[in-house]
């Protein structure tokens, strides 16, 4: 067989395997056919070792790319990018990859540091991501709008939205994808009506937005409750002419379920054509959060009924009905159910939920031993939820759950003057008055205030 022929027989095998065993085996063929240092096989293996196999498996690619006498960056890049964006892999891995690829003399390219910087933003890596930064100086490739973008989008997953606004100001060209990674970053770092006033600027400047846009300018409306200004958004997507997929349709149902809107939020969820299961949790815990308790039970079930498997915010949405409803025992199922058939590790969010659901019973005891057993420590919020519930079910504190909760609240925020305030009224509630003058005299020596309540109004803008 000649030399051409055997080497396209080794490639055909390499194209078809689908197990480490048998590339292995046929690598083993390769070194003793002498053909281990061909470009063409060799890249193979390496695509093979890096994208369909466990990922420690990568190890072995980085040494036959060490021992290659013709290695590339591309090479390198395969590696670093299959740790960068790997779901199972330990994203921080592709820089050490990287920091191999210069010690072996091989330069990066503009096709390395998109994957660098999308691994950085993936476990928040700020020391990380502005080396690579000044790397990229040092190569003279920072006006690549490609590593622009992702360095945008890293700075904004850090929350560092300066940064990321010095980047973008100074880019030379914008596309799309620009526009998004600094709206996206405004949204990651709650600079929300920035992130509105960039989409304007972007209108300006002629720059057609697309459905990301719109996701990340929805996202902000509902984090802020301005229901006039989703309104707005949803209509830049009807003039636009969008195709409402999974995705946005999904951001329409949160931002009007949020925005208090529940039953616009009902009317773009039965109009959607596909929906995930964030669609469905999303409009759950709309009817949920809003005192629709049954209509959330109901979607529910229904979910359920089309085989789509419930999240940590579905269950989120159906805790927080049963809590509205008085249906304890049901909760009590349901949080059980979890863990033990769906496989979701209850979060603070869940622990509350379940103990607003005993406290609104009435069922003190239970929900004070609920918190005590749980298997990670009860912040702040479910000790005043407790209190809240001692206050309205047991104002003389007969059982004494209500002492102890307090002086749990208390120890956790010594400082919190509302805390205090709402200890001393109570105090004051059953004639304890040398308490809760107290409490006051201390707050008054420490010069502890309960913040004040606020309210706003939202005015009317053309936009």
């Amino acid at each position: 067989m000649s030399f051409t022929s055997k080497t396209q027989q080794l490639i055909a095998l390499l194209s078809s395997c689908s197990s480490l065993k048998h590339v292995l085996q046929i690598h083993t063929q390769i070194i003793i056919s002498g053909l281990s240092q061909q470009n063409c096989i060799l890249l193979k293996i390496v695509n093979f070792f890096a994208s369909r196999t466990p990922i420690n498996s990568s190890s072995y690619a980085a040494l036959l790319i060490k021992q290659s006498q013709n290695s590339s960056s591309s090479w390198w890049n395969i590696l670093i990018r299959n740790y960068a964006t790997g779901e199972y892999c330990s994203h921080s891995e592709a820089i050490r990859f990287f920091v191999e690829m210069r010690r072996s003399g091989v330069a990066s390219d503009e096709f390395t540091y998109p994957f660098l910087f999308k691994a950085c933003s993936s476990f928040l890596g700020l020391k990380e991501g502005k080396q690579t930064h000044c790397d990229v100086i040092k190569m003279g490739i920072c006006n690549n709008v490609y590593v622009e973008n992702t360095l945008i989008h890293f700075y904004g997953s850090c929350r560092k939205i300066v940064d990321a606004y010095k980047v973008f100001d100074v880019m030379s060209l914008r596309t799309i994808v620009s526009w998004n990674s600094i709206i996206s970053a405004c949204v990651e770092s709650c600079w929300y009506y920035n992130a509105v006033e960039i989409f304007c600027v972007m209108r300006k400047c002629g720059v057609q937005p697309d459905e990301i846009t719109m996701v990340s300018l929805l996202s902000a409306c509902a984090e802020l409750g301005d229901l006039s200004l989703g309104k707005w958004i949803h209509c830049q997507v009807i003039e636009q002419g969008m195709y409402v997929n999974c995705q946005l349709g999904t951001s329409l149902v949160d931002m009007y379920a949020k925005c208090g809107a529940v039953d616009y939020a009902r009317l773009i969820f039965d109009r959607i054509g596909e929906r995930n299961v964030w669609t469905w949790s999303a409009m759950i815990l709309g009817f949920a959060q809003h005192g629709f308790a049954a209509q959330a039970l109901e979607l529910f079930w229904k979910m359920k009924d089309c085989s789509v498997k419930p999240n940590y915010v579905s269950f989120l949405g159906v805790l927080c009905a049963c809590s509205h409803v008085g249906m304890v025992e049901e909760g009590h199922r349901l949080f059980q159910e979890m863990e033990s058939l769906h496989s979701i590790k209850p979060m603070m969010a869940h622990y509350g939920a379940m103990v607003d659901i005993l406290s609104r019973a009435g069922r003190l005891d239970e929900a004070y031993k609920f918190i005590v057993d749980m298997p990670i420590e009860a912040d702040a919020v479910i000790w005043r939820t407790l209190l809240s519930s001692c206050h309205i079910h047991d104002i003389s504190d007969h059982t004494g759950v209500g002492e102890k909760v307090r002086m749990r609240l208390l120890g956790l925020e010594p400082k919190r003057g509302g805390n205090l305030v709402m200890v001393a009224n109570k105090y004051a509630e059953t004639g304890l008055w040398d308490k809760a003058a107290k409490l006051r005299r201390g707050m008054k020596e420490r010069r502890l205030k309960k913040i004040a309540g606020e309210s706003c109004v939202s005015v009317f803008q053309n936009r």
